[in-house]
């Protein structure tokens, strides 16, 4: 694949998006605390939908590249609530990877037109972090397993039909005891959905709490094969998850330089342009040098990824610097603003929000520079 091709995609992806999302859309949206399955529908009639999964399960036979096309364009309409990325570059690899053949030509169309969305249930009230402190089980009965348990903060968790959760098999293993389970969840009698959690920013990623009370999930759901091999298979997954959190990231800080730059060359302060004072001057020059190198690093990670070299390390070291540098940047970019910086019909307030939570989900900073530590 050339560059060229994916100049092709990009065209198409930005034609499409043209015909499906609007400034007024993306308000709509964050009101409502969703993105409405309909848009999904249509995204997914567009070939938005499952870009990098293979074309014999009927998806675009794509590449990570393809992803970070969408998630730049999301970013620009300041979109990156609509989760597509989750969809498309976090859920459906694992299924992809670690499904069974049968389930793949099952699940993977249906992902790819949109007529089942995917989620990933982690995260718990208790275990945020550290994965191995879940306390969500799966008894294994018969043909079945039986999983009781709670999950929060999950994204698409309000209109998810399958969902990749992670349990404890063997609550006594530790590590060694987390296992993988597909849940459908229109054949999940006892599953249930909390109310949409209410967020700082972000608001159209509709995230809310999930109940399992005695969900019967057949055995050939479980990903992997064999029970034990959840923790190593998210270990697997969340380099490229944390690669979509660095490209949406980074996507942000774009879209942020971009509206600051129209603003200070149109908005005139003590006679002149804001622009032509030297500390805005000073300050835009130092967030697009800091945007400029933080690019260039995730570019070269994105590398890595596509041909299969990319470590923990070395993602949590994209993630790290490209969340953090986004904070900085629209912090930066907002102050220029004054007062109108504050105001949320300004774009730039909403990025500032909708920011705060990149150094959180995905693996917190901290957690991040404990990886890295640990490869010194």
């Amino acid at each position: 694949m050339d560059n060229e091709e994916l100049n092709i995609f990009e065209t198409s992806v930005q034609r499409s998006f043209d015909s499906i999302v609007s400034d007024g859309d993306v308000r709509k949206w964050r009101d409502l605390g969703t993105v409405p399955r309909d848009v999904w529908t249509r995204v997914g009639e567009a070939g938005l939908l499952g870009v990098s999964i293979p074309q014999h399960y009927g998806g675009g036979g794509g590449d990570f590249r393809h992803e970070v096309v969408i998630m730049q364009e999301l970013a620009r309409r300041d979109a990156t609530g609509f989760a597509i990325p989750l969809h498309n570059a976090v859920v459906a690899p694992y299924i992809v990877e670690h499904a069974t053949e049968q389930l793949k030509s099952h699940w993977l169309g249906q992902a790819a037109t949109g007529e089942k969305l995917l989620a990933v249930a982690m995260t718990e009230p208790a275990a945020g972090s550290d994965l191995q402190g879940i306390r969500t089980v799966a008894r294994r009965d018969g043909d079945h397993y039986v999983i009781n348990g709670q999950k929060t903060f999950i994204s698409n968790g309000l209109h998810a039909d399958i969902i990749v959760v992670a349990v404890k098999t063997n609550p006594e293993a530790g590590a060694k005891g987390i296992s993988l389970l597909v849940v459908e969840t229109d054949k999940a009698e006892g599953f249930s959905r909390g109310k949409l959690l209410d967020k700082l920013g972000q608001e159209s990623r509709d995230t809310s709490e999930l109940f399992f009370s005695d969900v019967r999930v057949p055995v050939e759901n479980l990903l992997g094969g064999s029970e034990g091999q959840g923790f190593r298979m998210l270990m697997e997954n969340l380099p490229q998850e944390r690669m979509v959190i660095a490209w949406l990231a980074m996507g942000m800080i774009e879209s942020a330089l971009e509206h600051t730059m129209s603003y200070v060359k149109e908005r005139k302060a003590f006679g002149k342009p804001l622009f032509a004072q030297q500390n805005t001057q000073f300050k835009l020059a130092e967030c697009v040098a800091k945007a400029t190198q933080t690019k260039v690093f995730v570019q070269y990670c994105t590398q890595l990824l596509v041909e299969k070299r990319l470590d923990a390390p070395t993602a949590s070291m994209a993630k790290l610097l490209a969340t953090e540098t986004q904070a900085e940047i629209i912090d930066t970019c907002l102050q220029l603003f004054g007062g109108y910086g504050y105001m949320r019909e300004y774009p730039i307030a909403e990025m500032y929000r909708d920011a705060r939570g990149f150094r959180i989900y995905g693996g917190t900073s901290e957690i991040m520079k404990i990886i890295i530590a640990r490869s010194l």
